[in-house]
């Protein structure tokens, strides 16, 4: 059976398009953008914010190695949500802020949600733990 699981993200619209980031965060990454470009996804954020995703600091030279730089354009977009999207079982794997809303919406659309404490990217830390998750969601959907 085919099912969707969604880890520590947002949403897609139930109808209609979707816009990949929201106002607020367009406005913070607005003045970072270089002749259209963003910086790194890990630049963005203080060291405070970043350090805890990363107990390893070689997974995390890998991770910082391996982003690419964005255009701003890409987070101006809005995704069209296809009629139907989600007419198989979908369901929430939640770690943390600021994600916390959007595992709410799941459980009001009916989904299942379920919570695995840690901060975003957790499934580098803790990844047989969040495979555990993964796997009781999809069976159980």
């Amino acid at each position: 059976m085919t099912s969707s699981i969604f880890v520590d993200a947002a949403l897609p619209a139930r109808i209609g398009p979707t816009p990949v980031a929201s106002p607020e965060l367009l406005e913070f990454l607005r003045p970072m953008a270089v002749n259209g470009r963003l910086p790194r996804w890990t630049d963005w954020w203080d060291e405070a914010d970043i350090a805890p995703m990363f107990s390893d600091p070689v997974v995390r030279q890998t991770v910082v190695e391996e982003q690419p730089t964005l255009p701003l354009s890409y987070y101006e977009q809005h995704i069209p949500a296809p009629d139907g999207w989600d007419d198989h079982p979908c369901s929430y794997l939640l770690f943390g802020p600021p994600y916390d809303d959007f595992a709410a919406e799941a459980r009001d659309r009916g989904w299942r949600v379920a919570h695995l404490p840690g901060a975003h990217l957790h499934e580098i830390i803790d990844p047989a733990g969040t495979a555990r998750h993964l796997v009781e969601l999809a069976t159980t959907t």
